[in-house]
């Protein structure tokens, strides 16, 4: 009965004034919703990339250009800023890394691309037959990229669904036979990838395939390639043909000293770690920012728990007259405190879930809302209540029932 009698007065204090309570709880929704909004954004990204990553290939490693630190150079310039890696580099891996399953040299850039009074700007990707399983590709529709393509430097294109679509309408089916311009130079589409998902610039659906050698001849003009992806045969091997073809490379540069090395080789799983901790660090700053909201719900709490204590002194005064003891009088304030972060908890995590859902229904980013979150955000509503409220409770708590029942 004692817990019913506690709840009833805790309605009953609260909703006396209906307007400060809501404001009251107004300050802890925003903070809340704020918080899983944010949180879900940045897991969002998190496992968008992830994705991205994983899904481009298994037991990948990639090896990258990278501008050689020169004699009296103090700062070295980013990854693939350099042309430094051939098709000969790519080549040489295949034949002397017997644990590499498969190896596949790009040359990737993005060009204006037209076909029958449309355009497009979008990556266009120099590659092998080999890029199709190394990169978990699949065909919609016509062929991929052939030895022969290669040999002859044809002019032949390989679609993404989403550039058939931005070319030839959605869903076109006349695309395959048609012929588009890449920078002015002609290209005969030979097929259409099946659809497979991604984001921005790394967005398979989003590309064009074209022979590498016909993108060195027509398009870029030079002999280098952006990057070579190995595939290793076994994931327990990556390690291993890391190792050998930093060794191999080095060698074939001519350089003693691998800190001086003009490329680097990144393993599949190092790079999702690293993309990680970055999204990672990305999404408790944003938490951060967004509970500097709850901090300030918190403070409104506390104020207008003083404000009721110094109303209700009387009534104060009058309960510990006929008994109440000091704990009482706290376990009533704390609840009444709880209560208000409670139901602005479970209301702001019902908006900051539909804000959430309303901007990946939007296309605007990938957002992931997790039961983990939801736990914290009530979490913290009980801890802001108790923290905040405790204050207020115990000067309620020590109050001279004398002195309250004087109180005007």
């Amino acid at each position: 009965m004692r817990i019913l009698d506690l709840i009833e007065e805790t309605y009953i204090a609260l909703s006396a004034n209906k307007a400060r309570s809501a404001l009251t709880v107004l300050g802890i929704v925003i903070g809340i919703a704020s918080v899983i909004a944010m949180t879900a954004i940045g897991q969002g990204a998190q496992a968008s990339v992830q994705s991205s990553i994983t899904s481009a290939g298994s037991n990948l490693l990639y090896v990258q250009p990278g501008q050689m630190k020169g004699v009296g150079t103090q700062v070295r310039s980013g990854q693939g800023s350099a042309q430094s890696l051939t098709l000969d580099d790519s080549d040489a891996i295949e034949e002397t890394i017997t644990l590499a399953k498969a190896v596949s040299p790009e040359l990737s850039r993005r060009y204006q691309v037209a076909a029958k009074g449309t355009n497009t700007n979008t990556s266009v990707i120099g590659c092998r037959p080999a890029y199709l399983d190394v990169h978990n590709l699949a065909m919609e529709q016509g062929s991929f990229i052939s030895e022969s393509d290669l040999k002859s430097q044809n002019r032949v294109a390989v679609l993404g669904p989403t550039t058939r679509d931005d070319l030839f309408g959605a869903g076109a089916s006349n695309a395959v036979g048609s012929t588009i311009k890449i920078n002015q130079e002609i290209f005969r589409v030979i097929g259409v990838t099946q659809a497979k998902g991604g984001s921005g610039f790394s967005n398979p659906d989003d590309a064009i395939y074209v022979a590498i050698t016909a993108a060195q001849a027509y398009l870029s003009g030079q002999s280098y390639v952006s990057n070579i992806t190995v595939q290793a045969a076994q994931s327990d091997e990556m390690s291993t043909v890391q190792q050998q073809i930093t060794d191999l490379m080095l060698q074939r540069h001519k350089i003693k000293d691998a800190t001086q090395a003009d490329f680097s080789v990144m393993n599949q799983t190092d790079l999702v770690a690293t993309i990680s901790s970055v999204t990672g660090t990305f999404t408790i700053l944003l938490a951060s920012i967004a509970g500097i909201s709850l901090l300030v719900g918190g403070v409104g709490i506390m104020n207008m728990m003083l404000t009721n204590v110094t109303e209700r002194t009387r009534e104060i005064g009058l309960r510990k007259a006929i008994g109440a003891e000091e704990g009482d009088v706290t376990t009533q304030f704390l609840l009444e405190s709880v209560a208000l972060t409670f139901l602005g908890g479970g209301i702001g995590v019902l908006i900051g879930w539909a804000i959430a859902y309303g901007i990946q229904s939007l296309g605007v980013t990938t957002t992931k809302v997790t039961w983990d979150n939801v736990l914290l955000a009530f979490g913290v509503s009980a801890v802001i209540g108790i923290v905040f409220g405790y204050y207020p409770a115990r000067r309620a708590a020590k109050l001279d029932p004398i002195e309250a029942l004087r109180f005007e």
